[in-house]
């Protein structure tokens, strides 16, 4: 069986590169610089059922993304979560929180409409992504800036 990204997350993000273990996606709910990270590992729903070094790998890979967003967009507060509840498909939001966010202090699935990205926004929002995670690991980009 080979690895398929679930087409609700397919529709939900774009592909804006890779690492060792897991495809890095940005939401399309413009209101949040809001990503995610899905392990390329077929038929796996819950983090225990990936291998041992996997687990680490998908830990190592959420907390250097994290880090990295935090300082990009001036975080005051990195949400992490693999919920799964809609999509069973093993992934993990990694969600840039702002004080003055519109969802604050609440979750940003809170039941209000997305909005889309404005296309010189998400190219900006893309770009800044692309050339701030630079030197990760083993980030690959899934387009040249």
């Amino acid at each position: 069986m080979s690895f398929e990204i679930d087409p609700r997350l397919q529709k939900d993000s774009i592909l804006l590169g890779h690492f060792t273990l897991c495809q890095l996606r940005l939401h399309v709910d413009a209101r949040f610089p809001w990503f995610i990270l899905v392990p390329q590992v077929p038929a796996i729903s819950e983090v225990y059922q990936l291998e041992h070094k996997d687990q680490h790998q998908l830990w190592d890979e959420a907390v250097s993304v994290s880090a990295r967003l935090a300082k990009l967009f001036d975080a005051d507060k990195m949400n992490l979560a693999t919920l799964g509840n809609m999509v069973p498909q093993l992934h993990m939001h990694c969600i840039v929180r702002q004080l003055e966010d519109t969802a604050w202090p609440g979750p940003v699935w809170n039941g209000d409409e997305a909005v889309q990205y404005e296309e010189a926004l998400l190219d900006e929002r893309i770009d800044k992504v692309i050339t701030g995670l630079q030197g990760l690991h083993d980030f690959v980009p899934s387009r040249d800036l």
